[in-house]
């Protein structure tokens, strides 16, 4: 009873603040919910902390200064992102986080608390509380104003949506139109160099090896995320021929008999831990042995792809990140080498990290395994 009592307090609270708010404008989210946002927003508060990927390249000169609250996956799951912020922007330890890295430990009562006037939600759940969640509803009913935009469900088609969807709520509709067309200008080029006549059994395969060392053989996309970016390079992912969701496992024998022509693995965390070591802390020379340490474990060691020198290493959260037009860029040069011998994926990195990032473009996220 006492919870729900200081639960009532909080909706009391939070409608009061809300109510001195000014003009609203109505943006549209990736939902199709019109959302009255308020004209000048003061208090955001993410429900993935991860977003601030997206938000830095809207806010690039001050990306914390509005955020009063976040969901904890940030700082526990991308661990050299975090590391990477928080060398220029020292204030991010002192964000208060309302939950950990999974949509069941967002706390609606330290969310309200927090009283934001807009709450960012990814499309669907996982690190944070999805579209139809008891969380969101609890939000709308308090009167806050709760957008869900998407980066990982269907990245090719809803990131450029999102960003213009979070320009408009934060008034920053001009550097969103300004990423937007350099996000066009990138994916023009590669859909451009690939052939649209070859027919699905001559198309490249590749399997995605989702952070492997870090979990039991074998992560794998499987619809959308990530698949939408291999199709659109002109490839085929393995996993998306049995597996129903965005992300699920192949058995060995499986990946033994697809054959996929070409091999990837994602990374996230720092050298020292298993896996690959992509990342902002990365070098060269840790990110080249431990891809090959990982090639050359079974079953994966046995799959022509391997022996014959096709292996490649990825930042795993290009999956969920408006960055992924250099991830596309990746998965195209690897799939269509002779199409795309010009093309390299860091320089790109660098170059849009000069532009639109708060932050240098250090590490390694992107690497073919040398011979």
């Amino acid at each position: 009873m006492m919870q729900f009592n200081n639960l009532k307090c909080l909706f009391l609270a939070v409608m009061a603040f809300i109510s001195f708010t000014s003009q609203a404008i109505t943006v549209t989210d990736i939902t199709g919910r019109q959302v009255e946002v308020p004209e000048h927003v003061k208090r955001i508060l993410l429900g993935e902390g991860r977003m601030i990927y997206p938000l830095s390249i809207l806010e690039k000169d001050a990306p914390f200064d509005r955020i009063v609250g976040w969901q904890g996956d940030f700082r526990d799951l991308d661990v050299q992102g975090y590391a990477a912020y928080k060398a220029i922007f020292k204030q991010i330890d002192a964000i208060p986080a309302v939950g950990g890295g999974s949509e069941d430990t967002f706390s609606i009562e330290k969310a309200l608390a927090l009283q934001p006037d807009l709450v960012i939600l990814p499309l669907t759940g996982g690190h944070g509380p999805g579209a139809g969640s008891e969380a969101a509803r609890l939000l709308e009913s308090a009167g806050i104003a709760v957008i869900h935009v998407d980066f990982s469900q269907h990245p090719i088609k809803n990131t450029q949506k999102s960003m213009t969807i979070l320009g408009q709520a934060i008034g920053k509709e001009q550097q969103a139109k300004q990423f937007n067309d350099y996000y066009q200008q990138k994916m023009d080029d590669v859909i451009s160099r690939i052939p649209t006549n070859v027919p699905m059994n001559k198309k490249p395969t590749i399997f995605v090896d989702y952070l492997p060392g870090l979990q039991e053989c074998c992560g794998s996309p499987g619809k959308g995320s990530m698949t939408d970016m291999i199709n659109l390079a002109g490839g085929i992912g393995i996993g998306e021929k049995i597996l129903p969701g965005a992300i699920g496992k192949l058995n060995p024998e499986y990946i033994l008999g697809s054959e996929p022509d070409v091999y990837v693995a994602t990374g996230v965390f720092p050298e020292g831990k298993p896996g690959i070591t992509v990342g902002y802390s990365a070098t060269k020379q840790a990110a080249q042995s431990s891809l090959k340490i990982i090639s050359e474990r079974n079953p994966i060691g046995q799959l022509n792809a391997v022996k014959q020198g096709r292996v490649h290493g990825l930042w795993h959260i290009f999956y969920d990140s408006p960055e992924n037009i250099i991830a596309l860029q990746s998965l195209a040069k690897w799939l269509h080498p002779d199409l795309f011998t010009d093309l390299d994926p860091e320089a790109t990195r660098k170059e849009m990290y000069e532009r639109f990032m708060p932050i240098p473009a250090t590490g390694v996220f992107s690497l073919t395994l040398e011979k």
